[in-house]
């Protein structure tokens, strides 16, 4: 429970950061949101007027002052584009978000470990040198040019998938591989290393003295003793996915929070903003903190120390 306690209380200054900066990057974004919600031929009058009704014309310490009580209350404002509250809009495009997220962690697994784990197997074999091959060009391929380039072939050459769009389980076969490609290459380079270095522990050696098969050695003993590293890129991948699909919403036209943020920037809807940015790093937040508990789990030196 102090393990649990310590971690807990850790995540508050960088709450408190996260919020500060959160109000400031949006204030110095350029544009003025009232001249873009009312047109370029509204009158003086009225541009001061509506300013003055949404508390633009305050000075900033003030609106700062007000920005965090209200967001401590749970109240992110009125969104200036959509005239409803930052979070109703936000929980209404959130689980598509977590969806896409955790598909794409899936997609990343399910690529990296039996990879990772073959690689380490049989280090300089053919199988070893495909496996960085294929990992170098997912880390050299970006999600802006991967996801045209699946469209192309999936959607628009065979016509198997569909091209954009959330609805049922084929709409989010592309988006999930475009998300979870690059960090798949990235998770299975680090299976591959720390594995590696486990299997020429003494402990390996024993085991396969005493007769164990390969696929328990390579699971129960070098893949386990292994986690610590490999749940600490899965944390930073997921929070990466959840932070950084912006992108990949974007192409695939997936009504999440990361394409919501882009119409919030388009038109300068400085609540809906704070709201979209807010949202996303508490949960990159949640996700590292979720991240440092299992470190205990997996490893009870973690929670002694």
């Amino acid at each position: 429970m102090r393990f649990i306690a310590r971690r807990v209380l850790s995540t508050i200054p960088a709450l408190w950061l996260i919020l500060t900066m959160v109000f400031l990057l949006v204030h110095i974004v350029p544009g003025d949101p009232v001249q873009q919600m009312l047109g370029e031929s509204a009158r003086p009058a009225d541009v001061i007027r509506v300013r003055h009704a949404l508390g633009l014309d305050r000075p900033l310490l003030a609106q700062y002052g007000d920005y965090l009580a209200h967001t401590l209350r749970g109240n992110l404002g009125t969104s200036f584009r959509f005239h409803a509250p930052v979070e109703r809009i936000v929980a209404l495009h959130l689980p598509a978000t977590l969806e896409l997220a955790f598909a794409g962690l899936c997609v990343c697994i399910g690529i990296a470990l039996p990879a990772g784990l073959l690689a380490a197997h049989r280090p300089g074999s053919v199988t070893d040198h495909t496996v960085s091959v294929l990992t170098l060009f997912g880390l050299s391929v970006p999600n802006f040019a991967l996801g045209p380039l699946l469209i192309l072939i999936f959607s628009v050459s065979l016509g198997w998938l569909p091209v954009s769009g959330r609805g049922g389980f084929t709409h989010i076969i592309l988006p999930a591989f475009t998300l979870g490609a690059a960090l798949a290459a990235i998770l299975t380079r680090m299976v591959r290393a720390t594995v590696m270095e486990e299997l020429a522990s003494d402990y390996v050696r024993t085991a396969r003295a005493k007769g164990l098969s390969e696929a328990a050695v390579l699971i129960r003993h070098a893949l386990r003793n292994s986690l610590i590293p490999i749940l600490t890129i899965l944390g930073l991948q997921l929070g990466t996915l959840l932070a950084g699909a912006i992108v990949t919403e974007t192409i695939f036209s997936w009504p999440g929070i990361g394409r919501l943020a882009v119409q919030a920037i388009d038109a300068r809807d400085y609540p809906l903003l704070q709201g979209c940015i807010l949202v996303t790093t508490l949960c990159y937040v949640l996700v590292n903190l979720l991240t440092d508990l299992l470190y205990a789990a997996a490893d009870p030196r973690v929670r002694l120390s």
